[in-house]
């Protein structure tokens, strides 16, 4: 339990203001919650700016650190850079107040009965978003994809069987095909 109240905040005791909290994330950390297999070797710190007002909270997730995670086109492994940005906000409600409010994006509602806040939920959450939806290996400095060469040949070659595959069958597309338009009469005609 050590581990989790590392990433717990006692809101009372602080006076109004700004904090910063850093937190180190490696792959025990992710791996508590259940992040699967897809990512590897998490080696990211994320620096909180936590700023107490009166009746709210306002956060600031910083993300900086590097993930493995697979090519999406050529399947090998690569170091990927995480870098983003997120904000949150915690709106205190009162002890007594038995209706939640609607949840907005960006703002959490909790009872001004908790002490606590655990922030590895949402240090989760953007870390996991922070990973992009496509990885793909970065281009070389001479601007060729870094991806392996023989992957992307291979890759090359099977997209040219498939188009010589897709032939059209009906011979109207082929007589269609061989039509070609004469952009400048095209133009002339509009006028």
């Amino acid at each position: 339990m050590k581990y989790n109240r590392e990433f717990e905040i006692a809101w009372q005791g602080l006076k109004p203001g700004p904090k910063t909290y850093v937190y180190d994330i490696d792959d025990r950390f992710m791996q508590e919650r259940e992040a699967g297999e897809e990512f590897k070797n998490w080696n990211a710190t994320i620096k909180m700016e936590f700023d107490k007002h009166e009746n709210f909270f306002m956060l600031k997730f910083d993300i900086d650190g590097k993930v493995t995670v697979a090519c999406d086109r050529c399947g090998e492994d690569f170091e990927l850079k995480l870098w983003d940005e997120f904000s949150l906000v915690i709106k205190l409600m009162g002890v007594d107040e038995t209706e939640i409010p609607e949840e907005e994006d960006d703002v959490v509602f909790i009872s001004r009965a908790d002490t606590v806040i655990d922030v590895s939920v949402w240090m989760y959450e953007f870390l996991m978003l922070s990973v992009p939806l496509q990885r793909i290996h970065p281009d070389t400095k001479q601007g060729k994809p870094g991806c392996n060469e023989e992957v992307l040949k291979l890759l090359d070659s099977l997209a040219e069987k498939e188009e010589e595959e897709e032939e059209p069958t009906n011979p109207l597309w082929k007589a269609l095909k061989g039509i070609k338009i004469d952009e400048e009469a095209t133009d002339n005609n509009k006028n």
